[in-house]
């Protein structure tokens, strides 16, 4: 068993980014084993959902002549244009069935916002908006962190990235993490964790 003030942070293990899914990263369905044996040795565990109306200003359909992977300007930045997916309440929105997901602590909705995108567990993609998974942490006691899940070069990506500013001891367990790897986004993601004094590790 992990130490208490250790948590393990699991990013959207959803049907819509697992094969078959609306935007389903290649092998996103192998790692779910490896993290269900993974909760068993923390002591806390979050898990985060993309959490999306239909109508979400990152749809490339919600967009007049864009299509998807185009990136955007938003008020808050850059921003990829994603196929439709994870729309509440949806079977893709769901958690993988084969995730175990009675041993959550705490599940992190995120995206629901409709005019901003949110990559991180913990603050949407204007880098002001909170989610709320700092304040529990403190108040738990928790300060290492231990992320895995979909996908590498993205959501675990700026989750790991706020996570480490914010003052956490941040580890990415690469092995129990998917990538999208979209123009070099998982080399680049790299590089920018490990620049950040995150620890990737297998």
């Amino acid at each position: 068993m992990r130490n208490e003030n250790e948590a393990l942070i699991v990013i959207d293990v959803q049907n819509d980014f697992c094969p078959g899914g609306a935007l389903a990263v290649a092998g996103g369905d192998e790692i779910i084993a490896e993290i269900n044996e993974l909760m068993d040795e923390f002591p806390t565990t979050i898990l985060t959902q993309d959490w999306h109306p239909s109508d979400h200003s990152s749809f490339a359909d919600n967009h007049p002549n864009r299509s998807p992977f185009e990136t955007v300007d938003m008020a808050y930045g850059p921003q990829v244009l994603w196929p439709a997916h994870c729309v509440w309440g949806s079977g893709g929105a769901a958690f993988h069935p084969k995730l175990h997901t009675d041993p959550a602590d705490m599940i992190i909705r995120k995206g629901s916002r409709r005019a901003i995108d949110s990559y991180s567990a913990f603050f949407e993609n204007d880098h002001t908006t909170a989610t709320g998974l700092d304040g529990y942490l403190r108040t738990r006691g928790i300060t290492t962190l231990s992320m895995v899940g979909l996908a590498t070069d993205f959501c675990v990506n700026f989750s790991a990235i706020d996570a480490a500013r914010l003052g956490y001891q941040v580890s990415v367990i690469e092995s129990a993490c998917r990538a999208i790897d979209l123009d070099g986004s998982l080399q680049a993601a790299i590089q920018g964790m490990v620049a950040q004094g995150i620890e990737i590790v297998n």
